[in-house]
């Protein structure tokens, strides 16, 4: 079944207009939500606004939207200096420049877009696809929507155009925020854990493999509350006798992925 649009955009480099239509890339089925229900009677609860300096429920049509500009200090905008300071939607993509997409931080990666072409940009969409595929490079630009401005790259997937919606460069905190302590690493320990990742390691990426296995068991319990039955707390695994020793981690870790092959000696 095709994946159903969620809007509509036109890509622009140069002089050259490519009409797409956009789809989300995934379908989440991550969390399993609950609502909070009154103890009592079972009723779904409603949130209210409250008001701690007159001690009074506040209804929505009385609230205004402020920014604290110092502690407990907000300047309050209205309605209508908010939509004028909103990023008008033109629906254009407009590129900016093409980088090498090597280049580009995963980090950066915020959402992700399947682009599809619409009526009259299939040649163009063709042609971009390609010309991105054969340079390794992808396409950096901005897009305006829902009164915001999105910094975006293009790249290609299996002839494919994929949007990715990136931070900004503001919004990305830097690896020097997070203090690694100094020490050194043993050439015996490196070899043992460069034996484990060859073990492990494949050459493909292989999604299929896994599963939320969390939230398949939170959705059997549910059903079996739903039918009437009691959810007791399963028994923990035994997670094994804890190695403190980094080297005799390693080997342990050696041996139990693949049991036949000897880890290798270290003095």
């Amino acid at each position: 079944m095709p994946a159903r649009a969620i809007g509509t955009a036109t890509i622009s480099f140069g002089l050259v207009s490519v009409p797409v239509s956009m789809h989300s890339s995934s379908e989440s089925k991550s969390s399993v939500s609950f609502n909070m229900l009154h103890k009592k009677c079972g009723s779904r609860l409603k949130q209210q606004y409250i008001c701690p300096k007159d001690s009074e429920i506040v209804a929505r049509d009385e609230t205004v939207k402020g920014y604290e500009f110092a502690k407990d200090q907000y300047v309050i905008l209205s309605a209508e200096e908010l939509k004028a300071l909103e990023e008008k939607a033109t629906g254009m993509i407009d590129v900016v420049e093409f980088v090498p997409l090597s280049k580009v931080d995963r980090e950066y990666l915020e959402k992700v877009y399947y682009l599809s072409p619409d009526k009259g940009g299939e040649r163009a969409y063709r042609l971009l696809a390609a010309a991105l595929q054969e340079t390794g490079r992808a396409a950096l630009g901005q897009y305006a929507a829902r009164g915001q401005q999105h910094l975006v790259l293009l790249r290609p997937l299996n002839n494919v155009l994929v949007m990715e919606q990136l931070h900004y460069a503001d919004e990305v905190r830097s690896t020097t925020e997070v203090t690694i302590p100094d020490g050194d690493v043993k050439p015996a320990e490196l070899a043992l854990a460069k034996q484990l990742i060859e073990q492990t390691a494949t050459d493909t990426f292989e999604p299929q493999k896994f599963k939320d296995t969390v939230r398949e068991r939170v959705l059997e319990a549910i059903q079996r509350k739903v039918e009437g039955q009691d959810i007791t707390a399963d028994v923990a695994p035994d997670g094994g006798t804890k190695i403190i020793d980094l080297m005799e981690a390693l080997k342990a870790s050696l041996t139990a992925t693949k049991p036949s092959e000897a880890a290798v000696k270290v003095s």
